[in-house]
């Protein structure tokens, strides 16, 4: 009896000597769980994606009314036309068909396609329809001419934005074309205004404007 009651007080004093321990190593487990958890989930909290409107607004891209009637995907595309020298980019622009007659009655698609590093500003459908159809005509019939109105539209250096924000420009014609303007609102000799701007080509940029632009001289 003596030696039962000795093996039970030992088993006690056993048990509440283990029960601490295995507690405490449980709590450790739990805290270690939790702490891991933690370490887990946190990263994924931090890596939240800005929303889309916190970018640069208009950034370097084309910009301007007109640009929304551009095709978003082919070779008439602004990723298609930077692809293309610039006469070639402009034939797969349907704003710029008539422009493109023009140019190519005139001789002058490979002499574009071949330049390095230029402006042009390139009237649209809509500019050309501003002018009477007889002199319209009378300029496509007239090949000197019409090579001294689309020469004066292309200047021998690549214009950004800024450049045109109060500028002066010989063109390839060799008179000076003037520029004005801030943001997005540009105007080509006062009274030409850019409708699709800073549209890259192979070898140029691109500003189209609303009025076909005449020499000075």
């Amino acid at each position: 009896m003596t030696s039962f009651r000795f093996r039970r007080a030992a088993v006690a004093v056993a048990a509440a000597t283990v029960l601490p321990l295995a507690l405490t190593a449980c709590g450790e487990s739990d805290s270690s769980t939790s702490a891991a958890d933690k370490e887990t989930t946190a990263p994924a909290e931090e890596k939240s994606t800005p929303p889309a409107d916190d970018a640069a607004p208009g950034g370097d891209g084309p910009f301007g009314p007109a640009c929304a009637s551009v095709p978003t995907e082919g070779a008439g595309s602004f990723d298609g036309m930077a692809k293309d020298p610039v006469a070639t980019a402009a034939s797969n622009n349907p704003a710029l068909s008539t422009l493109v007659a023009a140019v190519t009655k005139a001789g002058l698609v490979d002499t574009l396609n071949n330049a390095q590093n230029i402006t042009v500003f390139a009237p649209t459908n809509d500019a050309f329809a501003k002018l009477p159809k007889a002199d319209l005509d009378k300029v496509l019939a007239d090949k000197e001419m019409l090579t001294n109105i689309l020469t004066y539209h292309v200047v021998g250096q690549k214009l950004t934005p800024q450049q045109l924000e109060n500028g002066s420009y010989e063109t390839l014609q060799k008179s000076a074309l003037t520029t004005k303007g801030s943001g997005e609102d540009y105007t080509v000799n006062d009274n030409s205004k850019v409708v699709c701007g800073n549209v890259p080509t192979g070898n140029a940029t691109v500003y189209l404007v609303d009025t076909v632009l005449m020499p000075k001289s």
